[in-house]
């Protein structure tokens, strides 16, 4: 069925299908796979089921796996071949800590450009944040985490700085869905920090101050990363 369709596929970003060529389509089915959970950390990527799934020789999906390696989503093992890669603690951390530096700028870039209605939104998504912590609803909190801050985004005009923040969000929500980054201790202060940002947009602080403190919001998740029990 996936070989039917493989000259298009929908962009839900975008509201759009758009033409693909094979090794792109092979590099989105994939990734798709690892980022949503289907392809488990240690999975080895079975190149000719791949191929027949996409209509392609084994050159196209070759490609798209050595793409995806270049994400550090796939890492190839000897005498195995390209398996999805496992928990890293150094390489989540260096992720954390380029994520800081790309949200601290990007939070204040938006700054400048958010509305009166922009925070309002802000600060709606972080008190359902606080039912769903209360109700211990695990889930809806990352999924609410994730939202605050790309809404903050939408704000940015610099739109390639957005796609690397995703692209580092995607690679973290790999292990984010094993509940291996997930601290309980760490969410209540997360919330107290979001409303804080809010402040400053409501405050019009200048633009240092809140990409110092948005890095520092995430710098506080990789120390907690670090102090996990």
């Amino acid at each position: 069925m996936v070989a039917i369709i493989y000259e298009m596929i929908y962009d839900n970003n975008m509201k759009t299908t758009q033409k693909l060529n094979k090794r792109q389509f092979a590099y989105k089915v994939i990734r798709s796979r690892i980022l949503d959970g289907s392809y488990v950390p240690g999975q080895r990527i079975i190149i000719d089921q791949i191929a027949k799934e996409v209509g392609s020789s084994h050159i196209p999906v070759r490609e798209a796996i050595h793409q995806l390696e270049a994400d550090e989503l796939i890492e190839f093992k000897p005498n195995i071949g390209a398996i999805v890669r496992g928990i890293n603690n150094e390489l989540y951390a260096e992720n954390l800590q380029v994520l800081a530096l790309l949200e601290g700028y990007a939070t204040s870039l938006s700054a400048a450009k958010i509305t009166k209605e922009g925070i309002e939104k802000l600060e709606s998504i972080n008190n359902e944040m606080n039912v769903m912590l209360n109700n211990y609803e695990l889930d809806a909190l990352g999924e609410l985490n994730r939202e605050f801050h790309f809404f903050i985004y939408s704000f940015c005009p610099n739109k390639l700085l957005i796609r690397n923040i995703k692209d580092v969000w995607d690679r973290l929500d790999v292990v984010r869905r094993t509940g291996f980054t997930f601290f309980p201790n760490r969410t209540p202060q997360s919330i107290e920090e979001h409303a804080i940002i809010i402040k400053l947009f409501k405050e019009h602080a200048d633009g240092s101050s809140i990409e110092q403190y948005a890095r520092e919001h995430k710098l506080n998740t990789l120390e907690a990363f670090r102090e996990r029990s």
